[in-house]
């Protein structure tokens, strides 16, 4: 996500067994092999889920993106929108809620909207694959948006006051992220506290309050600052409420 420095009139970029040889003297026919559990059969391992083979759903997401983006600047004015829909904490304050669906929906420029679609498609992936084919798309769209707004409630309570539109599904996207801290290199999901996962959860953290440091330094010259604060604030909900949702959601075995 981003932040709109009004002012200036522009955007900123927002975010099976290994088998010993057989011996000589063995032959195919000696050799025993187990049959998969009952019911496992069709088993999905999250890691075996390539991004460009990802599920419809995830595909439709990323496309989303870039389609949202050509109609908020057709018009020739990309800003206005974002000025009339964009997460606006203060507005928020003041019971104003659009503006935390409003925001995932625009964005502040085609580089924003490409770094958020790769990384819906590359993250959320393995986390769609959790869930059901029949209900799973409702566990991952909703997913995403809860992700996504309460990101920008992660933002608006540190910064209530703030006038400054935010724009951009980045929160949302860092949920798939967070959530995929759990999956990789894995069958099922990780515990929470699972050091692999922890060592992850970590650097995204600091990449992202780099990434902040570095964006407020160039403001005065770009015109705008990454939000790092709601891209933190997506990773730890994806992270906390990925194990709920595969629950519900849970892709049937069998």
């Amino acid at each position: 996500m981003a932040r709109l420095f009004s002012h200036l009139g522009c955007m900123s970029r927002q975010p099976g067994p290994w088998d010993l040889p057989a011996e000589p003297d063995s032959t195919p026919a000696e050799e025993a092999v187990a049959p998969p559990p009952a019911g496992r059969e069709s088993a999905v391992d999250p890691r075996d889920a390539p991004a460009f083979n990802a599920p419809w759903p995830v595909l439709l997401l990323a496309l989303s993106m870039p389609a949202l983006y050509w109609f908020q600047a057709r018009g020739g004015d990309p800003i206005g929108p974002i000025q009339t829909w964009g997460l606006v904490p203060a507005r928020v304050m003041q019971g104003d809620w659009t503006g935390l669906i409003g925001a995932m929906l625009l964005h502040g420029g085609w580089a924003h909207v490409a770094m958020n679609a790769v990384g819906a498609l590359a993250f959320g992936t393995a986390v769609a694959r959790l869930f059901d084919r029949r209900t799973g798309v409702l566990g991952f769209v909703s997913f995403y948006a809860i992700c996504g707004i309460l990101a920008g409630l992660g933002y608006v309570a540190l910064h209530p006051a703030s006038q400054i539109p935010l724009v951009g599904a980045s929160g949302a996207v860092f949920g798939l992220i967070g959530a995929s801290t759990r999956l990789v290199g894995r069958r099922s999901l990780a515990p929470m506290f699972d050091r692999r996962v922890l060592s992850q959860m970590m650097m995204w953290t600091v990449l992202n309050v780099a990434i902040g440091l570095a964006g407020s330094l160039m403001a005065g010259v770009a015109g705008g600052a990454v939000a790092w604060e709601a891209h933190i604030a997506g990773l730890i909900v994806g992270w906390l409420l990925v194990g709920p949702f595969a629950r519900i959601f849970a892709a049937r075995r069998g």
